[in-house]
């Protein structure tokens, strides 16, 4: 899709195209509200500056939309992100039984402390990275865990839209 097409999209459509590339519907609808885009440079910073303004609870939907690490198969039905999750951790293609377990654990052990899913931008890391970094944000207190996996998700969204856009 071009950002032409995107810009000319119906709103309906265009809110559905958004939330492939991140799961809160503040955030898409505040994204479908500002077409169009003159370029690419513009829908990134608008992307940024709408996420940075979203509460904590849109953070928390838009988290709830991803696949747990290890887990990319899962479709969220939006059309896209389901496949674009897979390819984002392929670097857990590999991973062997005991990393896998111990990402799985670590997946139970985050969500029980923080109360979300650990949120990574994966694109590009090994399975032993992706542990490592699961394990050393269990240490964090949840206000800054939350901070970080927003940032995350940021990423995530930037590279999201990136493919929308290709």
């Amino acid at each position: 899709m071009t950002l032409a097409e995107l810009n000319a999209a119906p709103a309906a459509h265009a809110h559905a195209l958004f939330l492939t590339c991140c799961g809160s519907h503040a955030w898409a609808r505040a994204m479908t509200g500002r077409r169009p885009f003159p370029d690419r440079a513009r829908l990134d910073r608008e992307a940024d500056t709408i996420w940075r303004g979203l509460t904590p609870e849109d953070w928390l939907e838009a988290f709830a939309a991803h696949s747990r690490i290890g887990d990319a198969q899962k479709s969220d039905g939006s059309g896209g992100s389901g496949g674009w999750a897979a390819r984002e951790q392929a670097g857990m293609d590999v991973a062997s039984d005991t990393i896998r377990r111990r990402i799985d654990q670590g997946n139970r052990d985050y969500e029980a402390r923080f109360g979300f899913i650990y949120l990574v931008c994966a694109t590009g890391k090994r399975a032993e990275e992706l542990l490592a970094i699961l394990e050393e944000r269990l240490m964090h207190a949840r206000d800054e865990e939350l901070r970080i996996a927003a940032e995350e998700q940021r990423k995530i969204t930037h590279l999201r839209l990136e493919k929308l856009l290709t």
